[in-house]
């Protein structure tokens, strides 16, 4: 007899093993990659590499121990990986050099402050990195044992940019170029400067310039629509004038990478000052700055970048990849809850679909191109690693963590639909239905809303969803105006209007649940966070519809958020394109807190005590409104906790948060 399926439950979370940073050798032979596991006696969560073979077998451990080691990156040889960790000093990442055919990693660096992106030179002689150095005051107070117990004494801030969610205040050294020699370890700086920063550092083919992006303006925390790609010589420490600016066009830029030919350069951005709601486009310009750039994803209405929300590991957007022959680049692009792998021709710029039905995380190819590895998932998968031999397109799958333990689990079904909005308006939507789901019976159901709100939900596995489904709860989501992967106008939509398009669209999804002979219409729930938190707090204060409210990390009051929040000011040009005192109104308008007396729902507030995007305040706001109103209402903090609790938090409080949750709404539902 076949045994019975258990339901997946909130500690699930400390089985997971999650994959991140696949890297297939220049010999596509092997792949390289991070695998993420807790433990649950200390809480910590350590990654260490494993490589898997191209051919067939299994996976095995590459490098061992209690730390955390990230961003693997093969020398040009592929006799040598290199790796961030911080095996020596929990707070201390440093780059380590590991051989491939095995033996011990050597520490490469020995610095003070903070990594980001590092790429080796064509050559494998040198290692191209950002890093930022810690701050004197920093350094100087650890090492006075008095001065490091008794901790900071006064924070100095001469910026608008000095804080930033999941890191706190930020110190005011800034990110530069640094390279290492790969040999000796002696690190050069080749950039400098209190003022501005330069980040995503590339080689030139022929190994004589970096790349980099850098905003130059005058003001560059509040002008950041003026970052540029710039150049510098690689064999020396660069001066101001030293620097060759592309001159590409104001607007956002992310990321980007050199053709093989050294002729041209991709990058991914928008145009113009603010704008969030249009696309993220690919575009190619001349590497000698001589042209202006072409839109190569003018055809697309569509995210040239990945923007799938998920909680089980965070899935980057990898920079545009170039064939070998130049003619042809790869890129990630967010449509209809999915993220595709899909491609460009130089020549007459069509574009393909290269791999489609899921979501593609982290992607590489071999020197030859002959081989592409990439983490995979789709709703009911968590991300594996996949191989796909590109001569054939026939994929394999190479890796099977999870499957151990999720084989003897029930989900449940998932049913995708589409639906029409109130402007007649096609919309996309999926319903998580418990297991052993019977459909003559009335189930109490949770509307769950995004974050962003320029994300998606869709073809991603959710933990939280699976959770509540478990349940016997049936939890839906939907993709409301507002957020990305479907176009610019479903974007542009609730531009200086939030509250009213999306609130319009999501109404209509609980008027197709409601409809659906298995819901019970009397007990519906809605919860959500970040701006699926504004968005909850909005329709409590619109609608008596649902019985119960969980709202999360929210956005509660526009006029406050935009002084107290990391990224405030910046949405200036989202509400009404004047600062607060120059237009209350559109502020307050769009702000959950005028409607609050409205608001009959009871309503489980939930925030992070160090949420440096969504502050603290903001949920304070509301709960205690709710207090002297006398509608039903807790609060629950979480300490030490930044705006990603849900996806990237300490397991213990993650687990503690979905109880919080499950709890408030059998409560009520």
């Amino acid at each position: 007899m076949a045994q019975r399926k258990r339901r997946i439950t909130a500690e699930d979370l400390y089985r997971m093993e999650l994959i991140s940073d696949p890297q297939i050798s220049p010999d596509g032979r092997s792949v390289i990659f991070g695998l993420q596991r807790v433990d649950k006696e200390t809480e910590k969560k350590y990654m260490n590499l494993w490589l898997v073979p191209a051919g067939r077998g299994p996976a095995r451990q590459f490098t061992y121990g209690n730390q955390r080691e990230m961003q693997p990156c093969w020398s040009p040889d592929g006799r040598t990986i290199a790796f961030l960790s911080n095996r020596k000093d929990e707070k201390q990442y440093q780059l380590y050099l590991i051989p491939t055919d095995g033996g011990e990693a050597r520490p490469l660096t020995d610095l003070q402050g903070s990594f980001a992106s590092f790429e080796w030179s064509p050559d494998g002689s040198q290692i191209v990195c950002a890093f930022r150095k810690k701050d004197a005051e920093t350094i100087e107070r650890e090492k006075d044992k008095q001065k490091k117990e008794l901790g900071v004494v006064a924070r100095h801030i001469t910026r608008a940019r000095y804080k930033f969610d999941g890191t706190g205040y930020l110190p005011k050294e800034q990110f530069h170029i640094w390279t290492i020699n790969a040999n000796t370890g002696k690190a050069t700086q080749l950039t400098d400067g209190d003022f501005y920063s330069e980040t995503e550092p590339r080689w030139s083919p022929d190994g004589q310039r970096i790349l980099f992006l850098s905003n130059r303006s005058p003001n560059p925390d509040y002008d950041t629509h003026l970052v540029d790609l710039y150049t510098i010589l690689a064999d020396k420490p660069a001066q101001p004038e030293d620097y060759q600016a592309l001159g590409t066009p104001p607007g956002m830029k992310m990321t980007m990478n050199y053709s093989p030919d050294g002729r041209f350069i991709a990058y991914l951005g928008r145009e113009g000052k603010g704008n969030v709601w249009q696309n993220t486009k690919l575009y190619v310009v001349p590497a000698d700055g001589s042209g202006s750039p072409c839109n190569l994803s003018a055809s697309l209405d569509a995210e040239v970048q990945s923007n799938t929300l998920t909680d089980t590991g965070d899935r980057p957007t990898i920079p545009p990849t170039w064939s070998p022959d130049s003619q042809r680049i790869y890129v990630q692009v967010t449509e209809h809850g999915r993220v595709d792998l899909r491609s460009v021709s130089l020549q007459d710029s069509q574009w393909q679909t290269d791999i489609e039905g899921g979501v593609v995380g982290a992607f590489s190819f071999d020197k030859e191109h002959q081989k592409l590895a990439y983490w995979y998932g789709d709703i009911s998968h968590l991300g594996q690693l996949w191989l796909r031999d590109m001569d054939s397109g026939t994929p394999r799958q190479l890796t099977r963590f999870n499957d151990n333990w999720l084989r003897r689990v029930d989900l449940g079904q998932v049913e995708e639909v589409w639906y029409k909005g109130v402007d007649d308006n096609d919309l996309q939507g999926w319903i998580v239905k418990p297991p052993d789901f019977d459909p003559a019976q009335k189930y109490p159901s949770i509307l769950e809303i995004h974050g962003g709100p320029w994300l998606q939900y869709g073809d991603a596995f959710m933990h939280e969803f699976y959770f509540l489904a478990a349940h016997d709860y049936v939890v839906y989501f939907t993709n409301p105006r507002g957020g990305s992967g479907y176009g610019e106008e479903h974007s542009k939509s609730i531009h200086r209007n939030w509250g009213v398009n999306d609130y319009n669209d999501v109404m209509a999804w609980a008027d197709y649940m409601k409809a659906q002979p298995y819901i019970d219409k009397t007990r519906m729930g809605v919860t959500g966070g970040s701006y699926g938190g504004y968005m909850t707090t909005w329709t409590i204060g619109h609608t008596d519809r649902f019985k119960a409210a969980v709202a999360q990390r929210i956005v509660s009051n526009a006029l406050s958020f935009w002084g107290s929040s990391d990224v405030g000011y910046f949405f200036e040009d989202v509400w009404s394109g004047k600062p607060p005192w120059e237009d209350f109104e559109a502020y307050w308008n769009q702000s959950p807190m005028k409607f609050v007396a409205n608001i009959k729902t009871p309503t489980l507030v939930m925030h992070s005590e160090e949420d440096y995007r969504c502050r603290l305040e903001q949920g304070e706001q509301l709960f205690l409104a709710l207090q002297e109103l006398g509608v039903e209402t807790e609060m629950v903090l979480f300490p030490g906790e930044s705006h990603g609790l849900s996806r990237a938090g300490r397991t213990d409080r993650r687990v503690v948060r979905l109880q919080h949750v499950l709890r408030w709404f059998e409560r009520y539902l």
